[in-house]
């Protein structure tokens, strides 16, 4: 199953790409709000398999927003790949990845314009993320899956003069401009998917590549991710995870790259689907 947010509506995205309203297909069973389905996420996914659903309306990618737009937490774990650990000069993780946060004012849909901050060097981080589905405390690595309502693509976009700068780094300020988390454009569920362990994800800038890999080679893995950060700390319905971005990234590279005026990123996952941002100074 595939859910969007369309211009701030719950909707299901069909087999032949069209949408339905949740709300009015379920006479107002379930709200029109994104962000609330999480808490009722069980319920959701057993009535959207049940229902034979109305004929959707075709729709625009720029009008969706983030299928998760109001996490009450958004959390990223850092150097989850380890040709990403080298490029970036730092040992692979053993225990448990670094984990910062994003700020959820930074949030927004697939396809937008984003403004570089003033004498910025801003970067690129193509990532797989999963949201919640429900309370998730305690869960072994087997029973992860199960917790998870599903996947979509986000940027980790990083301003790193910001993040790095002063005595101690400043992950969460650095990766958390406006628009600098764009997510979208699907929340996919894991059974729509070939193997959810096993995705395809990357970027392009201006029609050429800079980052491509396999979730696969995540070090650790989303179950094993989702398993480690609950035992530490509760995960709440519709939260948000980044799991991590594959080398490539403009701050690893002999010379470093930072992108630019009119640049325009495409980033993808396979099964999930596709962002488009655009640079303004």
């Amino acid at each position: 199953m595939r859910i969007a947010n369309l211009s701030g509506r719950l909707v299901i995205v069909t087999d032949d790409d069209t949408a339905v309203d949740v709300e009015k297909a379920s006479r107002g069973r379930f709200s029109s709000d994104p962000q609330a389905i999480y808490e009722r996420w069980r319920d959701f996914r057993v009535w959207a398999s049940s229902t034979d659903l109305p004929a959707g309306s075709a729709f625009s990618p720029s009008d969706l927003g983030s299928p998760a737009p109001a996490p009450r937490q958004v959390l990223a774990a850092g150097l989850n790949y380890r040709a990403h650990a080298d490029e970036s000069g730092f040992d692979a993780p053993d225990v448990l990845p670094p984990v910062f946060t994003k700020y959820s004012s930074s949030i927004t849909g697939p396809v937008t314009e984003v403004r570089l901050p003033k004498d910025g060097h801003t970067d690129w981080e193509v990532e797989l993320v999963v949201v919640i589905g429900e309370p998730t405390h305690r869960v072994t690595e087997d029973d992860a899956w199960s917790h998870i309502a599903g996947v979509t693509v986000g940027q980790d976009i990083s301003e790193r003069i910001t993040q790095l700068s002063g005595p101690a780094p400043q992950f969460g300020l650095g990766k958390s401009y406006p628009g600098f988390s764009p997510m979208g454009p699907y929340l996919v569920t894991a059974d729509a998917l070939t193997d959810a362990d096993d995705l395809e994800l990357g970027c392009s800038i201006n029609g050429e590549q800079v980052q491509k890999g396999r979730t696969r080679d995540l070090i650790f893995s989303v179950p094993a991710l989702v398993s480690r950060l609950s035992a530490i700390l509760p995960l709440l319905p519709g939260d948000v995870i980044f799991t991590g971005t594959p080398a490539g990234v403009g701050m690893g590279r002999t010379p470093q790259r930072w992108l630019a005026d009119g640049d325009v990123l495409v980033s993808h996952v396979q099964g999930v689907g596709e962002l488009r941002q655009t640079f303004r100074a």
